[in-house]
């Protein structure tokens, strides 16, 4: 953890670590792989910490300012085990240090700001501290005990419990401030009593403060998506798919949402690190085809479906290597893109072995969406950042018998969250699109996901619709397209009902896992409007 003082070490950039060689795996299960597939690795999020005192108190009750201290570097440790690089400034305790700590936070360029609550404090002390940083910040009222022994309870010992006291008239002067701050109640959750305590402190595996500090791991995630959008490259390469009106995004309006920047790329830029690719790169990116993909014999239902010929195969490696070339040239740390090509032209051919290579990217941790989708390609982002994958989806199907909406794409897959070993199969065409190519079927693994959907509202900002449902391990087609069967908790009629008034994207990115809580925490951060779906 940092404090007052410390230096404040280099920001890291993102990079590109290439998957290992296929490890040994019976059952074609990618869960046999994660191990040794790496990420980029994101950067940490900064978090700024201070406690609440009144200075008055500290001559009056010998050891209650060393006794809220020790719960303030307890927290500091649990954030910095959640991840966090930790700000730690100690007691507020009057409006000087109120205005120190602005200066020390705003200095360290936090992204969110931990404001526990650990005794009366007034609010005037507060205030300052986020009038000078504007970091967002969450109240942190943790008390230490489930109850106060009361026979033996002094004022001294009463005090260091007393975190829910200055908590509304802090919340009261940040509202009237026009500071949005958010709150979270529960235990402190320590794993000890400190000797200067008259009762019981140890409330780490109380329901309280699991329930605390699961919220608080949220808070720190959803600050490492809003540090690690910060300074993003996203490319944009070529345009998007005439006439879907939904996709087409505002680009500034997309910066200065959420601080990323947005790259511009022509075919050509691709055409010129396709160009550079030699033929060990090919080899090699074949191996790593091979190890992430089954390249089936299986007879397809659909006779456009087929095992992809060696042809096929180089050609989808080769300009694989470029897409990855084209990441590094231009530092990507996501991509939308989609070209529809002249028929018989050259770059018709480059567009047709996309779909290969964007996967092996969006499992690197550059996702990419297809059809020039910047907004899914943003949902796809913040799910990887979170660790919850982010597939790229729309409507496949209804299943009414099976009461599941089947939901994938023609396009990239995130393999990190497939059910098993992808298949490949040779498509002879793509369906509403130039040329032919090699295509991804798979499926999400069974269990719950949750859906980001980012759309765009009439007044040109963004929206999250967010949707938390089941993954099953139904049938799907044999079509080379990707499909997940989802139960949700209503009815299929009954949620497209609801989501179709959300006005969404036909896109979306699909994570594993229940996290509507942490998305929407995201969303208070980026400042975007969110809707979750029961």
């Amino acid at each position: 953890m940092y404090r007052p003082g410390a230096s404040i070490p280099f920001r890291l950039t993102l990079q590109i670590i290439k998957p290992l060689a296929a490890p040994k795996a019976q059952n074609n299960r990618m869960n046999e792989r994660m191990s040794e597939m790496r990420h980029i690795e994101y950067k940490k999020p900064r978090i700024g910490l201070y406690s609440m005192g009144l200075k008055a108190y500290w001559t009056q009750f010998p050891g209650l300012r060393e006794r809220l201290a020790e719960y303030g570097e307890f927290i500091a440790k649990r954030l910095e085990a959640c991840g966090a690089q930790v700000f730690n400034y100690g007691l507020v305790d009057c409006e000087q240090a109120g205005s120190a700590a602005g200066d020390y936070f705003s200095k360290a360029d936090v992204d969110l700001i931990f404001s526990h609550s650990a005794t009366y404090c007034t609010s005037a002390s507060i205030l300052p501290v986020h009038q000078i940083c504007p970091a967002p910040v969450v109240v942190l009222n943790l008390q230490p005990a489930p109850r106060i022994d009361y026979a033996r309870t002094t004022t001294g010992e009463w005090l260091a419990h007393c975190g829910a006291c200055p908590a509304p008239e802090v919340a009261n002067a940040f509202n009237r401030a026009g500071i949005p701050y958010r709150v979270v109640n529960g235990l402190l959750g320590l794993d000890y009593t400190p000797e200067i305590s008259l009762t019981e402190e140890n409330t780490a595996d109380r329901p309280e403060a699991k329930r605390a500090w699961k919220q608080i791991e949220e808070w720190v995630q959803a600050a490492k998506v809003k540090r690690n959008l910060k300074g993003a490259r996203f490319g944009f390469l070529g345009n998007t798919y005439g006439g879907m009106l939904d996709l087409y995004s505002d680009f500034t309006m997309f910066s200065a949402q959420t601080g990323a920047h947005l790259q511009v790329l022509e075919m050509c830029d691709l055409e010129q690190q396709l160009q550079q690719v030699t033929e060990e790169e090919v080899a090699a990116k074949r191996q790593e085809i091979e190890s992430f993909f089954l390249i089936t014999d299986d007879q397809a239902a659909d006779p456009l479906a087929s095992k992809p010929t060696e042809v096929q195969l180089d050609w989808s490696a080769r300009v694989a290597c470029a897409q990855e070339k084209l990441v590094q040239a231009f530092h990507l740390d996501a991509l939308a893109y989609y070209y529809h090509g002249a028929p018989g032209g050259h770059y018709e051919d480059v567009q047709g072995g996309f779909i290969v290579g964007h996967s092996l990217l969006t499992a690197a941790g550059i996702p990419c969406a297809g059809e020039g989708d910047l907004k899914t390609a943003l949902a796809m982002k913040i799910c990887d950042i979170l660790g919850k994958g982010g597939s790229f989806c729309e409507i496949v199907v209804t299943d009414y018998e099976d009461g599941v909406i089947l939901l994938g794409h023609d396009g990239p897959f995130h393999l990190e969250i497939a059910r098993s070993k992808p298949f490949l199969r040779g498509m002879g065409l793509y369906h509403g699109k130039q040329g032919t190519g090699v295509s991804v079927e798979a499926k999400v693994k069974a269990g719950p996901i949750t859906n980001l959907n980012c759309t765009q509202t009439i007044d040109g900002k963004l929206k999250f619709i967010i949707t938390e449902a089941e993954s099953t391990d139904g049938p799907i087609m044999t079509i080379g397209n990707t499909q997940t069967p989802v139960r949700f908790k209503r009815d299929p009629d009954s949620y497209m009902d609801a989501w179709f008034a959300e006005a969404p994207t036909h896109h979306f990115a699909m994570s594993v896992g229940h996290n509507a809580g942490l998305l929407n925490k995201v969303a208070d951060l980026l400042r975007i409007p969110a809707v979750t779906l029961e």
